[in-house]
């Protein structure tokens, strides 16, 4: 009998969560195609190669390997330096000899400042950051649909109220 009272109720509430979670799906998925950037991505391997004649270029003041002014990663990218010059070459933590490879797992979304041979200015900057997941997208799906449910739940019993039909069979009898 209870049940039978909160059913009209019951059923809104659920015609309403269905409604808000392909509507909020929709605008998250939308949002997050438009503003999608290049560390969205899952993790991988990215390569600096340093040619030969690195060494001298740098000591004359040149720019000698091209780099970009942003380096950004993901957490989980392995960064590889790949030393074609004829002298060793260090970037923070990694010690490439000539002729050789080193790599370096970014394993904490941060920002480094890491000291390097083969950047002008003996410095190289790494933004590591967390990637953009299905994981990460599903939780901002599961935090903003309940809160939409409610507000369509509630807008809609204050724009279009349940008829109470107890009322409606009293009235009829007393007739």
């Amino acid at each position: 009998m209870m049940i039978q009272r909160y059913r009209p109720y019951l059923i809104r509430l659920l015609i309403t969560s269905v409604i808000a979670l392909v509507f909020v799906g929709i605008l998250n998925e939308g949002f997050y195609l438009l503003q999608r950037e290049q560390h969205d991505r899952a993790p991988r391997t990215v390569q600096i190669v340093v040619p030969i004649g690195t060494a001298e270029r740098i000591a004359a003041g040149e720019a000698a390997v091209s780099l970009p002014e942003e380096m950004v990663f993901v957490v989980g990218d392995t960064l590889e330096v790949v030393n074609q010059d004829s002298v060793q070459h260090e970037l923070g933590p990694i010690w490439v000899p000539a002729g050789s490879t080193g790599r370096l797992v970014l394993e904490e979304a941060n920002k480094f400042a890491f000291s390097c041979t083969f950047a002008p200015g003996n410095y190289l900057g790494l933004d590591v950051r967390l990637p953009t997941t299905l994981g990460t997208r599903l939780t901002a799906l599961a935090l903003s649909a309940p809160p939409m449910a409610v507000f369509l739940f509630i807008y809609g019993l204050l724009a279009f109220p349940i008829k109470d039909g107890k009322k409606k069979k009293t009235l009829e009898a007393g007739a």
